[in-house]
């Protein structure tokens, strides 16, 4: 999507004022849309408001923050990226999206430091650096440099926006999913693909976005099996992917993993956020629930908020979710950060 006009250097200074929270009363959810706002300008400027934000204590907006510089596709946000992956005083979960965020931009030079944390003591940050070195080595690849090459022309619509942990499978690459794609038999394939511990994440991710580009409810049922895994990682993957396909065949297992209080906060709260894109009726009562109860973990609740506000945005005739500068301009709401 192009970056809408060069917003002025007072708006620029709204957005930044908004996302920081300097007058200390802004709700989180306000604070997500600038953010999103900001991602969709993919200036130095809106990185360098971005990079500002990490001495939050919210982890929740630090992992979004990490997201979107991963989006923006920059080398300018390495720096910032590099030295939130290196803080072990931040969240894993903020620690393990700077991760994916280096994968996102995919520098060759990203990976020494990746590969030094391949033996860190969180489970989700060694797992992310791992998945993380094989996308950029799969993008210097020759089949990722065609899908560059393809990704590149103007006429080329994907059918989703962001830059995922991994590619789908070869092919499902681009275009809608062809007869075959959809039948029983290559979804099976998939979905064994996907549950197979033996295979690298790598691969077993390659699945899981093949899986969401199919789409159908038996791609759901499939994808759903995941939440099954004992990587947290992966589970909050399946969740983020749950998100993007907004599904309300997901809605009874998402509503399962976030009312699980054995499960892990990272899952649960990526869980929240596509029940709040899915937006069907049934789930505001939970959400609302979860954003109340004191025994909720923090990211959870706060998850919750942002949640409700999406589930608000896609019952409400606004155009635009991240629209921080008024007009229309910006872009529609995309799914929360993985």
């Amino acid at each position: 999507m192009a970056a809408p006009d060069r917003p002025s250097p007072a708006e620029l200074k709204n957005l930044e004022a908004t996302l920081l929270n300097t007058a200390g009363e802004v709700l989180l959810h306000n604070r997500f849309r600038a953010l999103f706002t900001l991602k969709a300008l993919k200036s130095k400027a809106a990185i360098d408001i971005i990079s500002k934000g990490f001495q939050d204590e919210s982890a929740l907006l630090k992992h979004e923050l990490a997201y979107c510089l991963g989006q923006i596709k920059s080398p300018a946000a390495l720096p910032v990226l590099e030295a939130v992956l290196r803080d072990r005083t931040q969240d894993p979960m903020v620690r393990h999206e700077a991760a994916e965020a280096m994968g996102a931009i995919s520098a060759s030079s990203s990976l020494p430091v990746l590969k030094e944390f391949l033996a860190d003591a969180d489970r989700a940050v060694r797992e992310t650096c791992e998945i993380a070195i094989a996308r950029i080595e799969w993008d210097a690849s020759e089949e990722g440099k065609k899908v560059q090459q393809i990704q590149a022309d103007p006429e080329e619509i994907p059918m989703y926006m962001s830059i995922d942990p991994a590619p789908p499978t070869s092919g499902l690459l681009r275009g809608a999913p062809k007869p075959e794609d959809v039948s029983a038999v290559n979804i099976a394939k998939l979905r064994a693909q996907l549950l197979d511990t033996k295979l690298s994440l790598f691969e077993r991710y390659r699945a899981m976005f093949a899986l969401r580009n199919i789409g159908t409810a038996p791609a759901v049922d499939a994808l759903a099996d995941g939440f099954a895994d004992d990587s947290a990682l992966f589970k909050h993957e399946i969740a983020f992917v749950f998100g993007q396909l907004l599904s309300p065949h997901s809605v009874p297992c998402l509503l399962k993993v976030l009312e699980d209080s054995r499960e892990s906060e990272m899952v649960r709260h990526e869980a929240a956020e596509a029940l709040g894109g899915i937006a069907t009726p049934e789930v505001l009562p939970h959400l609302t629930e979860w954003m109340k109860r004191e025994d909720c973990p923090r990211v959870v609740r706060e998850s919750c908020q942002v949640a409700i506000d999406m589930w608000e945005y896609e019952n409400s005739n606004e155009f635009q979710y991240a629209d921080g500068l008024g007009g229309g301009s910006v872009e529609s709401f995309e799914t929360v950060g993985a």
